[in-house]
C-alpha cells in the first residue's frame, strides 16, 4: 500500500500572485505530488498551500516550494494581519497513509536539515518534532515575530535545530515538523472591534487568560474548550473581526463546539456570530458531525452522507464569505478525485 505524507506549508505572502503561482509551479512540477488546495488571504497577507505524496517525493516539493519562497518573498518588506516569523513560516508535515507519526518525524527531520544547509535559513523543529519541550508549541516559537528574531536568536536557548545560528533578514526563519491533523478555522462576528474578538478568543481557547490576583500577581485562568488555540483580529476585505482559530485535536473538540462556544461569548457581549470561514481543507468526519449535531438539535434523524454535509456547511455559516463546494474542501473527496483515480 502506498505511504502519502500531507504537507501544509504557510507562506508570508498573500498579495502577490505571481509568487503564490511560482511556489504552486514549484509543488506541481514534482512527479507523483498532486496540489490539492491554495488558500490566499490579502489581510493576512498569507497563503497556505496543502499537497500531498509519497515520502521522498513529497519532501522533495516542499524543500523547492520553500527554496522559491526564499528567492521571492523578502520580509523586511512584508506586513499583514497574522502572526509571522519567516517567508515560509511554518511547515507542517501529516501522516496521511500507511505511513507512522515516528516516519514522517524522520522525514521532517530530514526536510529541516536540507532548508538550513542549502537555503541558509534558520529552522526550528515544533509539535512531534520539536528538539525541547519550549518548542513543541508553534505560538512559542512565533512569539516576538519576525521583528524579534534577531533578539531572540541570541539566546542560547534560541538556537535554531538546524541552519544557521545568525538572523536571515530576507528569509526569517522557518518552523516545521510533523503533527497530527489541525483545523484552521475563523469564526466571523458583526463587529470591526478586534478587542471583543480578542475576548471571545480568551473565552473559549485552551489557554485562557490572564487574571489579576489580590496580591498584584497574574494568575492563568483556563478556558472553556480544551485543544482550542485562538486569537481576535479584524480583516479589512471582509470588514470584520473574527475570531482565528486552530483545532488541533478534531476528536476532542468538534467544529461546531468551537462554533457554539463562540456564539455563546459573543452573545454575552452583545455581539453575533454571522458564519464561519475554513482555511485550507478539512476532513470528511468533522462536518459529518456539526451534520448530525444539528439535526438532532432541530429533532431530525438524518443519516444521507451528503445531506449531513450540506446542513453542517449551512448551520456552520461556512459560505458566507465565499462559495463553500464540498468538492474542493474536503480532503476525502479531492484524494478521490485527484489521486487514487489516476
Amino acid at each position: 500500500m502506498q505511504q502519502l505524507i500531507e504537507c501544509i506549508p504557510n507562506f508570508s505572502e498573500g498579495r502577490n500572485p505571481k509568487t503564490v503561482a511560482a511556489i504552486a509551479t514549484a509543488i506541481q512540477q514534482v512527479e507523483n505530488v498532486k496540489l490539492l488546495h491554495i488558500d490566499q488571504g490579502e489581510a493576512a497577507n498569507r497563503t497556505v498551500f496543502t499537497f500531498v505524496g509519497p515520502p521522498k517525493e513529497l519532501i522533495e516539493a516542499a524543500f523547492q516550494a520553500i527554496k522559491t519562497a526564499s528567492e521571492l518573498i523578502d520580509m523586511t518588506q512584508q506586513t499583514g494581519e497574522h502572526p509571522r516569523i519567516g517567508a515560509t513560516d511554518v511547515c507542517p508535515l501529516v501522516p496521511l497513509a500507511n505511513i507512522s507519526m515516528e516516519e514522517v518525524m524522520q522525514y521532517a527531520q530530514e526536510l529541516g536539515q536540507r532548508v538550513g544547509n542549502e537555503l541558509d535559513i534558520p529552522v526550528y523543529l515544533y509539535e512531534n518534532s520539536a528538539s525541547q519541550p519550549a518548542r513543541k508549541n508553534l505560538a512559542t516559537i512565533r512569539s516576538g515575530e519576525y521583528e524579534g528574531l534577531a533578539a531572540k536568536m541570541e539566546l542560547p536557548e534560541w538556537r535554531p535545530d538546524y541552519g544557521p545560528m545568525k538572523f536571515n533578514a530576507k528569509s526569517g526563519a522557518t518552523v516545521l515538523g510533523a503533527r497530527d491533523f489541525l483545523i484552521a478555522y475563523n469564526v466571523n462576528l458583526d463587529t470591526d472591534n478586534v478587542e471583543i474578538a480578542n475576548e471571545i478568543a480568551r473565552t473559549v481557547r485552551a489557554s485562557g487568560r490572564l487574571v489579576l490576583q489580590p496580591d498584584g500577581t497574574k494568575k492563568r485562568v483556563a478556558g472553556q474548550l480544551k485543544y482550542l488555540k485562538a486569537i481576535g483580529w479584524y480583516i479589512e476585505e471582509y470588514g470584520k473581526a473574527q475570531v482565528s482559530m486552530n483545532l488541533t485535536n478534531m476528536h476532542q473538540t468538534s467544529v461546531h463546539h468551537a462554533f457554539e462556544a463562540c456564539v455563546a461569548a459573543a452573545e454575552q457581549l452583545g455581539v453575533k456570530v454571522t458564519g464561519s470561514e475554513l482555511i485550507g481543507l478539512i476532513p470528511q468526519q468533522p462536518l459529518l458531525d456539526a451534520g448530525k449535531y444539528y439535526s438532532a438539535k432541530n429533532g431530525k434523524v438524518i443519516t444521507d452522507v451528503g445531506e449531513l454535509i450540506r446542513i453542517g456547511i449551512k448551520e456552520l455559516g461556512l459560505d458566507e464569505l465565499a462559495p463553500f463546494n464540498p468538492e474542493e474542501r474536503v480532503i476525502e473527496k479531492l484524494l478521490s478525485t485527484k489521486y487514487e483515480s489516476r
